[in-house]
């Protein structure tokens, strides 16, 4: 499984991603996780598979850390499992985007909570 994200330049960012994907991973006994980065950050999407495969993995998953189905989604993220695919030739599925997840508006209440407290 490869939870992958868009990256940053800036590091804390690309933790906050290592972080949830890792509590992820224990939460769900996943123990083959790996997390990926489109820009900014490392690894890649084929350093991330191929680290996968080498552990033994012989299907990958890979679930965007995006809001929405936009053009990373729609025309970057297709062409580098393409790859992974061509180069690995191990199955690859990717999940869709967070939008539509009906925990999402629960995440926006509780951060409208917060912020109400605080202020």
């Amino acid at each position: 499984m490869i939870v992958f994200g868009h990256g940053s330049t800036v590091e804390s960012a690309n933790e906050a991603v290592r972080e949830v994907a890792m509590a992820m991973a224990r939460s769900g006994g996943y123990e083959l996780l790996e997390t990926a980065f489109l820009e900014g950050g490392k690894p890649s999407l084929a350093d991330a598979a191929r680290s996968l495969v080498a552990r033994g993995a012989s299907r990958l998953i890979v679930l965007p850390y995006f809001l929405t189905l936009g053009m990373h989604l729609k025309r970057d993220l297709p062409v580098l499992v393409d790859l992974v695919r061509g180069e690995l030739g191990v199955p690859v599925d990717v999940a869709p985007p967070l939008d539509g997840h009906p925990a999402l508006a629960q995440i926006l209440l509780a951060r409208a909570s917060e912020a109400i407290g605080a202020v």
